[in-house]
């Protein structure tokens, strides 16, 4: 990713996460443990969708391209973090707001980004091999 684009990014998440404390914190309903779990998981993925960007550098893209492959950082231990931290925002929100029909959408979200990452999966190894069918082993997602 370009410079000026990470950092366009960047304030974007800085944004978000503005945003999302602000909504926390103005919330009228009464608080339970449900709501105090899902703001930290929606805290904890707004943080990981702006790190994992960075760990990508230059291979960041919105369509799938094998640039480069990255094992470091979020991406030794997760393939594809920017899908679970998002997941894990959407289950922040979903715990917090609490409307049932939160879930459901939540299990359409799941089902696109695992046929995302199966898509960028087919890219990955066809440009790399072996090296990634490794790195594929020792990772999850």
């Amino acid at each position: 990713m370009e410079s000026r684009h990470l950092w366009v990014f960047t304030g974007v998440q800085i944004v978000a996460m503005a945003i999302l404390v602000w909504f926390l914190i103005t919330w009228k309903a009464p608080w339970d443990n449900q709501r105090y779990v899902g703001t930290v998981l929606a805290c904890v993925g707004i943080f990981g969708i702006g790190l994992a960007p960075y760990q990508l550098g230059s291979s960041f893209s919105i369509t799938p391209e094998a640039k480069q492959l990255v094992t470091h950082g979020l991406y030794s231990k997760i393939r594809n973090p920017i899908y679970v931290f998002g997941v894990m925002i959407f289950v922040g929100f979903a715990l917090v707001l609490q409307k049932p029909t939160l879930w459901v959408m939540l299990a359409v979200i799941v089902v696109a980004q695992t046929i995302r990452a199966r898509r960028e999966a087919r890219v990955l190894e066809a440009a790399f091999g072996d090296a990634y069918r490794t790195y594929r082993q020792n990772t999850w997602f």
